[in-house]
Order: C-alpha cells, then sequence, then structure tokens
C-alpha cells in the first residue's frame, strides 16, 4: 500500500474510531480537551509507524491500545493524580480514586462513554456555535479546517471557538456523565438542536457558491444514527433521525448538473433515494410507536413522510401537511413555522389563501431579514397575477440571501415576472 493510499486509510479509520477513543479517555482523565490530545498522540504515532509497518488487523483496537498507554504516561509523567487530590481533597479520597485501573477502564463498555461525550460537546453552558464546532471535531471527527470551511468562517475563529468551549468545560467543571432524568429532556434538546443546525446547514447552505453541502448532512446523520442507537428509548432522537433520512433521501435530485437547485415540486422522484426514505419512515415508526403525541422532530418528519409517500408532486397530500403544521404550531409555535404553514395552505386551497396568511407575517420582527419571507410572497403574487408586486418580492429576496446558487434562481424569478 502507497503511503498516500495509508494515510487515506488511517483518516478513514480516524473519522469512525475517534469518538470511541476520546470518550474512554475522557471517563479516565475528566477533561474532553487533554482526553483529545491523547488520542491525538495515538494518531501522530499511526501517522509515523503504520506507512513501515503495515495498517494492523484491528486499526480501532490499535489506536484504543496506544492512547490508553498515552493516557497511563500522562498520569505517571504529570502526576495528574496528586494534583487531582490536592485540587480536590476529600471529595477524591472519598470516591476512592487513589490508583485508577486504566486498562479496566479503557476496556469498559463504550455505548455510555460516547453518550456522555455527546452530551458534554453539546452542553448548554458553550455557545450554539462553540457546540457545533466541538461536536463536529469530537464526535465527527472532523479537522478545524474541514468544520472552517463548511461553514464559510476562518480557521482561526473556529480553533478559537474548539478552545474556548475546552476551556469552558473545564473551568465549569462539567460533569463526564449522562444527565439525571429531571435534566434529561431539556439537555437532550441542546443535543438535538445541534445536529439539526448542522444538517440544515449541510442540506440548504446559507452562504457561498454551492446549494448543499452533502459532507455536513452525512455527518449530521452520522451523528443522529449514534444517537439513536445510545438513546433508544427517546422518540425525538428517532424523529430527528427519520427527518433527516427523508430530507438526505431528496439530495440527487435537489441540484442540476451544473450546480443549479432545482425546488421540490420540480425534482425528478426517480432520483429519491429508496433506501434513505425506507430508514426514514422506519424511524418515524419507532418515534410513534414509542409516544402517542408527536415531538416537533417527529412532526416534521411526518410532513416531509407525506411528500417521500406521494409518487408525483400533484399526489401530495397538502390537506394532511396543514393539519401537521398546525399541530407543530400548536407544541413549537414560531413565525417560520407559520410560513411553512402558509406555504401548505396555498398549496391546498390555492395561492391567495396562502397570501393571507402570509401576510399576517411581513411585519414579524424575526422574519425583517429573512429571505424566504419575500420568496414564498412573491410566489403566490405571481400566482395571482400580480407580476410587478411579485418581481419586487423575488429582488429583495436576492438581497437578502448570502448563497450564491440562490441569489441566481430568486433574480431570474424575478425576470420572469418582468416578462409577463
Amino acid at each position: 500500500m502507497t503511503s498516500n493510499a495509508t494515510h487515506s486509510a488511517i483518516d478513514a479509520v480516524w473519522r469512525i474510531e475517534s469518538a470511541r477513543i476520546i470518550a474512554g479517555l475522557t471517563r479516565i482523565v475528566r477533561d474532553v480537551g487533554i482526553a483529545e490530545e491523547l488520542a491525538q498522540d495515538a494518531l501522530v504515532a499511526a501517522l509515523e509507524q503504520w506507512p513501515e509497518s503495515g495498517i494492523p488487523d484491528n486499526p480501532g483496537a490499535w489506536l484504543m491500545a496506544t492512547a490508553k498507554h498515552r493516557a497511563i504516561d500522562h498520569w505517571r509523567r504529570n502526576k495528574l493524580l496528586e494534583r487531582k487530590h490536592q485540587e480536590f481533597g476529600r471529595e477524591l479520597e472519598a470516591q476512592e480514586m487513589a490508583v485508577p485501573d486504566l486498562d479496566a477502564a479503557i476496556d469498559d463498555e463504550v455505548g455510555d462513554d460516547l453518550l456522555r461525550l455527546v452530551f458534554i460537546s453539546c452542553h448548554p453552558v458553550l455557545s450554539p456555535e462553540g457546540r457545533v464546532a466541538l461536536t463536529l471535531r469530537l464526535l465527527g471527527g472532523l479537522t478545524t479546517d474541514e468544520i472552517a470551511r463548511a461553514f464559510l468562517v476562518a480557521e482561526p475563529t473556529v480553533a478559537q471557538r474548539i478552545v474556548r468551549a475546552k476551556r469552558t468545560l473545564s473551568e465549569a467543571r462539567v460533569p463526564f456523565e449522562i444527565p439525571r432524568k429531571a435534566d434529561l429532556a431539556a439537555r437532550l434538546a441542546s443535543v438535538l438542536e445541534v445536529i439539526y443546525l448542522v444538517f440544515n446547514e449541510g442540506y440548504s447552505a446559507t452562504a457561498g457558491d454551492d446549494w448543499m453541502r452533502p459532507a455536513l448532512c452525512e455527518d449530521a446523520l452520522r451523528l443522529g444514527r449514534i444517537l439513536a442507537e445510545l438513546a433508544p428509548d427517546e422518540p425525538e432522537v428517532h424523529g430527528l433521525v427519520a427527518l433527516m433520512e427523508i430530507q438526505a433521501s431528496r439530495s440527487a435530485a435537489r441540484v442540476s448538473e451544473n450546480g443549479e437547485p432545482i425546488l421540490l415540486l420540480d425534482q425528478d422522484r426517480a432520483l429519491w433515494d429508496q433506501l434513505l426514505i425506507r430508514r426514514g419512515l422506519a424511524a418515524l415508526e419507532r418515534a410513534e410507536k414509542l409516544r402517542h403525541s408527536r415531538g416537533p422532530y417527529a412532526l416534521q418528519a411526518a410532513i416531509v413522510a407525506c411528500h417521500a409517500r406521494a409518487r408525483t408532486a400533484q399526489e401530495t397530500d397538502w390537506s394532511r401537511i396543514v393539519t401537521l403544521y398546525e399541530e407543530l404550531g400548536q407544541i413549537a409555535p414560531s413565525p417560520i413555522v407559520e410560513l411553512n404553514r402558509a406555504v401548505a395552505v396555498a398549496m391546498a386551497f390555492g395561492p391567495a389563501a396562502g397570501l393571507e396568511l402570509i401576510d399576517t407575517l411581513t411585519s414579524e420582527p424575526s422574519l425583517k431579514a429573512y429571505h424566504l419571507l419575500p420568496s414564498v410572497r412573491g410566489d403566490f403574487l405571481f400566482k395571482v397575477g400580480r407580476f410587478a408586486e411579485a418581481e419586487q418580492e423575488f429582488a429583495r429576496a436576492a438581497s437578502l440571501t448570502r448563497n450564491a446558487r440562490e441569489r441566481d434562481l430568486l433574480l431570474d424569478r424575478a425576470r420572469l415576472c418582468a416578462q409577463s
């Protein structure tokens, strides 16, 4: 195997195994920053040794064993136990942490460790940007440069967010544990929000030259699937996975060969990934069996499932979608939900009905700079024959979006209005 091929293999192994290794180390050293450094040491060792010795039969186990030895060396070299004893004194003695059995600890069941790492990476004490960056770094295995490129921000900015997040967790002494039942719902909501944010940025990029960033969708899906295995009794976890699976099924149909956006009603449904649809519908069924009343993610999954089940755009059950949005608006009210409900109403009962709802949202402060409001309103105005007003709305939407592909689409629609 060539050196380049070996490095590619190491990169693939690292993406798969890094979260498990960091999780096991964090349980021992009780500091996610130190744990990541120790795991990185193991990665460096692999990069140095594997091109010469070859890739081990079980590369994940090799990295884990190397990281374990690095952890042992760390404890001995820096006398971490003594420092911890000085810092915590009686508390540590009460916990009987005098000499840890590192071999037993690192080889313990990793499932709970991964779940703990998920909760600590998405802890509410961190800023939303910090949660996203740290989650992609620790659980997604992405480099700082990859995260920066994915979100179109400077690499030093991402590095600073990650450093600040680690420091915040350390200074706040956030325990490496699964939240107790009383706190679990709130903390789980934070975890799901981070995964949802990552997926949405991949599905509809807020800025840049690309309509989609598939790699981010794939990372979010992988994190969601891991979480579903670690928390199998949480219905909203399966609801979010269902939502992402079904949305991701449309990826190949959402972009033309030239990278231009293709809207839902214009997509070739033969290109939709049926395996992802089946996975999504199965996850939705699992969520609904766990709880009779659907949560926000399960409801959104039920909405996209209506599209997935329709063989053509004309067969879409828009009346049911309206009902589902009304239900979503009751448990998670927001102007965005109302905007989406207006679209469904227009499809079910005509553009005039949708326009009536949209007009109630034009004074909503939170939507003032939201490009989809004038975009949707422009669409309704076009359909009722008010072309001059529609042109103005599409032009305004184009001025608000930061995505180049979307801007071109909106300007094309504005020109079409001018010609009508």
